[in-house]
């Protein structure tokens, strides 16, 4: 069986009402978080901001104390592993990485909750929406 893993984060801006999450819609078609593999020796942290820069050309500082990892089989004999964590945007301007991202939205909760494609970026978005709530 091969392993492989991605990295990625919830990424949000603004603050309790005001707080609008970051969707991406891929070339491929679906929507989702934004995430991307592994490279060398990288730490996941390193993974997660590098993703975040390519795809969406924002910094982010990471929340302390929320990571979700989900664990899935893409295709037969493989298994992955994707682990998010949870960032607010510190600086940038969104810009879409023209070869995997068609669009970047930054919704409210329950329409972002709605436009996600997978039911597992669904529960993540919950769980980390869950976690911004209970601080």
């Amino acid at each position: 069986m091969k392993r492989e893993k991605s990295c990625g984060a919830v990424i949000f801006r603004g603050e309790n009402t005001g707080r609008n999450y970051l969707i991406l819609t891929s070339t491929l078609g679906h929507t989702t978080l934004c995430k991307g593999h592994v490279e060398g020796g990288e730490t996941e942290h390193e993974t997660a901001v590098r993703e975040i820069m390519e795809e969406t050309g924002l910094t982010v500082d990471f929340v302390d104390g929320f990571r979700e990892v989900i664990t899935y089989s893409p295709r037969p004999g493989r298994v992955k592993d994707v682990v998010f964590f949870l960032a607010r945007v510190s600086g940038g301007e969104p810009v879409c990485q023209p070869e995997e991202v068609e669009a970047i939205r930054f919704l409210p909760f329950g329409e972002a909750l709605a436009a996600l494609t997978h039911g597992s970026d669904r529960d993540t978005l919950q769980k980390a929406h869950a976690f911004l709530e209970g601080r």
